[in-house]
This record gives structure tokens, C-alpha cells and sequence, in this order.
């Protein structure tokens, strides 16, 4: 922008140019900033999506292409909640706590549908990646997607944003939405909540020791069914959690999920497959990159651009950004 204004001004006044160069320079600072706050912010949001998945597809390798389903659960209880709300709380400051309350309810409801599914199907098709996607695809995320279009229909529904994240936080010229720095602030502390609990407590020890050698921690009396249907469970439940964040954003639908498994896959491939560091770096890589290649040409160039740079990063790095190392004998 500078260099530009250089050029077109290269014949002004020597104070005139250092005038009119010093504003275009604030503006010009005002943009860069808003610019890496949308990267950040739509970062945080793939964070939200793909922490559930980092865990079921990062950790598990279990391709769970009813992610996105997942997360339209999740959209759907904060809906639910928002009319139970309506219907039987007064409309007096105590409203607005239904999204308060949405946040464990969707984890806890999402957490058994994914407790039902670990049961019914995945166990199943633990080793068999290509059975996997195909069943959680056609069969379960199909179905979960009717019986939401039969409950609710197929029209988008709307949740109304709590008063408290109306608004924004002016600094300056500048002014950032609180429902962002809601969603960003979520997001750092479902990813606080996942790492205490892999690396501080024995239960997320022995998902660890799964992680590294099934085999080994099952000689050691580690009941390796009942670990897989906690990690399960937990990966989905903060996926229900990332749809509830979701409405704070827009309308929400039986296909709400859909557009968001193919970023949120993107991210955990990026960052490394069972690595939750990873899969930070590569949400916010992601997220900056995708905003900044929307910024400088439009949206649908940005998103081939950013799926180009995806592919060059993935030929110089195959396994990501951070490598998972194991102790498996393969």
C-alpha cells in the first residue's frame, strides 16, 4: 500500500506526500491488525472444530467422517436449550445463561453419541480406515443429518447471541467482536482441559500408552476397549462443544457440519497426525494464511491458494509439522 501511494504521489510536495503518507500509514496499520485478528479468530475456530477430531483421528486413527454431524449436534442442543429458556425462564438477566449452560450440555449429549457410535460401530472397524469413513459417512452421518431435518427441518434456525457478547471491544479506531474473543477464549481452554488431561492425570497416561504400544499397555492390565471409548467419547464431546460456539456465528442446519470436516481434517494433517501442538500451529497457520490470500484477491482464490500452499507444505513435510513419535514396533 505504501509502495503504491509512493508511486502515485511521487510528484506531490515533499510535506504534502509525508502528510498524506503518515495517514494512509495508520490506515494501513489499522488494516494489518484487523487482518491478523481475523486470521487468529478464524484460527480458534478450526482449533474448536478440530480438537475433537485431533484426538478421534490424530490419536485413534480412526477416519470419523461423521465429524461434522457431531458439531451440528452440538448447534442443535444450544437451539433446544435457547427455547427451553424462553419458554419456561422469565426474561430477566438470568437469559442469558442458557448459552452458559448450552456449553456442558452439548458436551455431555455429543460425548454419549459418540459413546453409542464407539460401541455400535467403530469398535468394529478399528484397522480398517477405508470401512470406517465409508460407514461414518454413509451410514451414520446420513442418518444423524435426517433425523435432524425430521426433528427440526430442513430450513436454518437461528440461535440469538447472549447480550453479553453483543457488541465489541473498541481499541482505539478498532473494534473486535466479543463473540470472536468469546470463541477464542473457549478454544484456549477446551485445549488447557485436553492437555491436563492426557499429561496430568493416569487416565489420560494410559490413553498415551495406547497411543504408543496397544499391545504393551495391554499386557500391563490397561483395558484398552474401555480407553478407546473414553477417547472417543471425549474427542466427540468437544466437537459438540466447537457446534454450540458455532451459533454464535450464523443460522445453523442439518449440513452445518459439512462445510467445516474438510478444514478441520486440513488442520490435524497440517499440524501432525496425534500431536495437539500440531494441530494448534496448524489451525492458526490456516486460519492467518486463508485471511491474509482472502485479503490480498477474494475468497475463492484465497481457498485455492491456501489448499496449493497445504499441498507444497505436505511434499516438504509429510508428517506435519510435528511428528508423533512411537514406540511401536511396525
Amino acid at each position: 500500500m505504501i509502495s503504491d501511494l509512493s508511486i502515485k504521489k511521487e510528484n506531490m510536495g515533499a510535506v504534502n506526500f509525508l502528510l498524506h503518507s503518515g495517514k494512509k500509514g495508520l490506515i494501513g496499520l489499522n488494516e494489518i491488525i484487523l487482518t491478523l485478528f481475523n486470521g487468529i479468530s478464524l484460527g480458534s475456530i478450526l482449533l474448536l472444530i478440530a480438537l475433537g477430531l485431533a484426538i478421534t483421528f490424530g490419536l485413534m486413527n480412526v477416519i470419523n467422517m461423521a465429524h461434522g454431524e457431531l458439531i451440528m449436534a452440538g448447534a442443535y442442543i444450544t437451539y433446544v436449550i435457547q427455547h427451553i429458556f424462553m419458554d419456561y425462564v422469565p426474561p430477566t438477566q438470568y437469559y442469558d445463561l442458557y448459552f452458559i449452560v448450552s456449553i456442558p450440555v452439548a458436551l455431555v449429549v455429543a460425548a454419549g453419541i459418540g459413546v453409542l457410535l464407539e460401541i455400535t460401530l467403530i469398535r468394529h472397524l478399528y484397522k480398517r480406515p477405508l470401512d470406517s469413513l465409508l460407514a461414518t459417512w454413509g451410514g451414520v452421518g446420513l442418518i444423524l443429518q435426517q433425523t435432524a431435518r425430521s426433528i427440526f427441518g430442513a430450513p436454518n434456525v437461528g440461535v440469538i447471541s447472549p447480550s453479553f457478547l453483543s457488541g465489541g471491544l473498541e481499541v482505539g479506531s478498532l473494534i473486535f467482536p466479543y463473540s470472536r474473543l468469546f470463541i477464542l477464549g473457549l478454544a484456549i481452554v477446551c485445549l488447557i482441559s485436553i492437555y491436563y488431561y492426557f499429561y496430568r492425570t493416569a487416565s489420560g497416561r494410559r490413553v498415551r500408552a495406547v497411543m504408543q504400544n496397544r499391545q504393551m499397555a495391554e499386557c500391563l492390565g490397561v483395558s484398552t476397549r474401555k480407553v478407546d471409548m473414553m477417547t472417543f467419547a471425549i474427542g466427540s464431546g468437544f466437537t459438540g462443544v466447537a457446534g454450540c460456539a458455532l451459533t454464535l456465528l450464523g443460522a445453523i442446519g442439518p449440513t452445518i457440519g459439512t462445510s467445516y470436516i474438510i478444514d478441520a481434517f486440513m488442520v490435524v494433517v497440517v499440524g501432525g497426525v496425534g500431536a495437539l501442538f500440531g494441530a494448534v500451529a496448524g489451525a492458526f497457520g490456516i486460519g492467518i494464511f486463508n485471511t491474509i490470500f482472502e485479503y490480498v484477491t477474494d475468497a475463492t482464490i484465497g481457498k485455492v491458494l491456501i489448499f496449493l500452499l497445504i499441498i507444497a507444505f505436505l511434499q516438504w513435510r509429510p508428517s506435519g509439522l510435528v511428528m508423533f513419535r512411537s514406540r511401536s514396533l511396525d
